[in-house]
């Protein structure tokens, strides 16, 4: 543990560490050590190459930022898909922060979305915030293209929470479901089933988007909704 600790403070970058932690407010500047993301990618697939990763994804909860990203990137890694599900269940409970949420990708889920599904529902049934954003990011990364099915926007829809971190993975999913399953997304919007901070943010995101058409970015302006939620 302390080895790998140490590596990561020769990889520091005190202005990066600076600028990261405006970015990522739930996590105490005391906290980071300020390793680029590339090296911290690099430094896991060291760690995954030579096995020498065991202990440390024993060892929580960490006290750094960057080990918490270390352990993201070491078990999105990982080859086995039962081992890296039982790895991502041990982690999530100590997420703390979106960046680790949504940098956290194993490869392996990619070959085995049908087994990965069923986890994705029990991950939204938590009470935890990152859990609940993490399988959101799933759903959204792993079934809006050729394993689309209609059913799933209803699960995104579904989750009600006054956390930030999860309506703004909501609204996020949601506008990436705009881009690519546009008539089957559209009507959550046009029924209004989304709160009205989480349907604007939605829009917002969307309009944003290179891949909404200027044609449908001008329809989904005429569906915002006056919001009386408290984010911004």
């Amino acid at each position: 543990m302390k080895e790998i600790t140490e590596e990561l403070f020769k990889l520091q970058d005190t202005a990066y560490r600076d600028f990261q932690s405006k970015l990522i407010p739930t996590v105490d500047p005391e906290n980071a050590i300020g390793v680029r993301t590339p090296a911290l990618r690099k430094f896991a697939k060291q760690l995954v190459k030579e096995k020498a990763y065991g202990d440390f994804l024993k060892d929580l909860p960490h006290r750094y930022f960057d080990e918490n990203q270390l352990h993201a990137f070491i078990i999105s890694e990982i080859k086995d898909f039962d081992t890296c599900l039982e790895e991502v269940d041990k982690f999530l409970p100590y997420v703390d922060n979106w960046a680790t949420c949504d940098q956290m990708s194993p490869k392996v889920f990619k070959k085995n979305r049908k087994a990965l599904l069923a986890n994705i529902r029990r991950w939204l049934a938590s009470d935890h915030t990152y859990t609940v954003r993490f399988a959101l990011g799933m759903l959204m990364q792993h079934f809006l293209d050729e394993d689309f099915d209609p059913a799933y926007p209803e699960m995104a829809a579904a989750v009600r929470s006054e956390e930030y971190y999860i309506k703004m993975m909501v609204a996020w999913y949601f506008a990436t479901a705009l881009a690519k399953q546009y008539e089957t997304a559209l009507p959550y919007l046009e029924s209004r089933k989304l709160d009205p901070w989480t349907h604007n943010k939605t829009i917002q995101k969307a309009v944003e988007s290179y891949r909404i058409t200027p044609e449908q970015k001008q329809y989904l302006k005429g569906l915002k909704m006056v919001s009386r939620g408290r984010f911004s």
